[in-house]
């Protein structure tokens, strides 16, 4: 059973997969998704006939952050929520996150099931925000996304966010259908917004900045360097909702929260004597760990998981944690994406290792597991003059 404290997220309901086919329902779009429903945020009320939409996706941006931060954000905690708090997917991690809201779908479908995962079959492990043509991005992420169907729809669908993502595998997995245009910095990445916006009859325009993530990463998100940061993201939002078409909304979500990782709950799973016997691929990361054993190994390596995370994590096999619902259906031929065994973190704890992980061990937040903090994200409106 999960952990009291950690959450289950509730795909087709209210998490980050809900949010572009609601919008793309609000815009006359129909999003085809399995039996998950096509608007579920109920956001064509709330929309109020807009014809074009803005989706901001600010990269860390945890919704209790938020809320503890009034006047670092003023802008932020005076807009409107029209579906309250949504939910990150499981695990709570970018590359999951940003392909889950570009397909609408849960990470069980889709398969970008962790921040790295092993190639089943090939021996390697794969990390998503270093992805180029290997695998192929159309063959690993196999799903139509909300931006393929409304481009078929005549909506005119662009993706404005970092000029060094053009082209990564990341970005085709999650962002095909939509034009990418490049943005170098943060007032860059409003004017590209706002230019999207006027394009075609519809438009659907989609941004990303991970600046605020990077830098709660290093410094930790109870530093001055992350306030300052997100006063910066408050006064880009400003600017956002400032300069947006008459029939247009903004909408600002994030794919995480983050929890700062003190140097008595870090455990190195690298310098635990046992730990890495059998293992024959260590993935995921540091709050979301995925083990692979090596063959007949399975069954031993749970329990040395078991007994030396003990009460810092929730330790179970694949099996289990499928079934427990944390990635949506998984599609059984995705499964093998994901660790024999899956620990997530508790707490603040984080499971770094020094040797294989050398740079990602020394971070001073981390997020990936499913604690309110890091699965709370924010869903806020602002409106342009003619639907006000």
């Amino acid at each position: 059973m999960l952990p009291d404290e950690f959450g289950v997220p509730a795909y087709g309901t209210n998490t980050l997969a809900d949010v572009l086919p609601s919008v793309a329902a609000a815009l006359g779009v129909p999003v085809h998704r399995g039996d998950l429903p096509a608007d579920p945020l109920d956001l064509t009320p709330a929309l109020g006939g807009a014809r074009r939409v803005a989706v901001l996706l600010v990269d860390g941006l945890g919704a209790d952050l938020v809320a503890a931060h009034p006047h670092e954000a003023p802008v932020l905690n005076a807009l409107g929520t029209p579906a309250g708090v949504l939910s990150a997917p499981c695990p709570s991690t970018t590359p999951v996150s940003l392909t889950t809201l570009g397909t609408g779908l849960p990470p069980g479908s889709h398969g970008v099931l962790g921040f790295v995962t092993a190639v089943p079959g090939e021996g390697r492990t794969l990390n998503h925000v270093q992805w180029g043509d290997d695998p192929d991005p159309r063959q690993w992420q196999a799903q139509r996304t909300v931006f393929e169907q409304a481009t078929a729809d005549g909506v005119a669908c662009t993706a404005v966010g970092p000029h060094t993502y053009r082209g990564s595998g990341l970005t085709r997995a999650a962002y095909r259908g939509a034009d990418y245009a490049d943005a170098y910095t943060a007032g860059d990445l409003v004017a590209g917004m706002h230019a999207a916006l006027r394009a075609g009859d519809r438009s659907l325009v989609y941004g990303y900045t991970a600046d605020l993530d990077l830098i709660g990463h290093v410094r930790g998100v109870d530093s001055p360097s992350w306030r300052a940061q997100l006063g910066i993201v408050d006064r880009l939002v400003e600017q956002l909702a400032a300069g947006l078409p008459e029939d247009a909304v903004l909408l600002v979500t994030a794919d995480h929260g983050m929890v700062d990782v003190p140097e008595h709950t870090r455990l190195d799973v690298d310098e635990e004597p046992g730990l890495l016997d059998g293992v024959a691929l260590l993935a995921g990361e540091p709050r979301a760990r995925y083990v692979h054993a090596e063959p007949g190994a399975a069954a031993d390596v749970l329990a040395a998981w078991r007994a030396v995370i003990g009460h810092r994590g929730w330790v179970v096999g694949r099996d289990e944690a499928i079934a427990s619902g944390v990635f949506g259906d998984v599609d059984a031929t995705l499964a093998a994406r994901i660790g024999d065994v899956v620990a997530l973190a508790r707490g603040t704890w984080a499971f770094t290792a020094s040797a294989q992980e050398a740079y990602g061990s020394v971070l001073a937040a981390y997020h990936g597991s499913l604690t309110p903090v890091e699965l709370a994200i924010p869903l806020l409106a602002a409106r342009g003059r003619a639907l006000r």
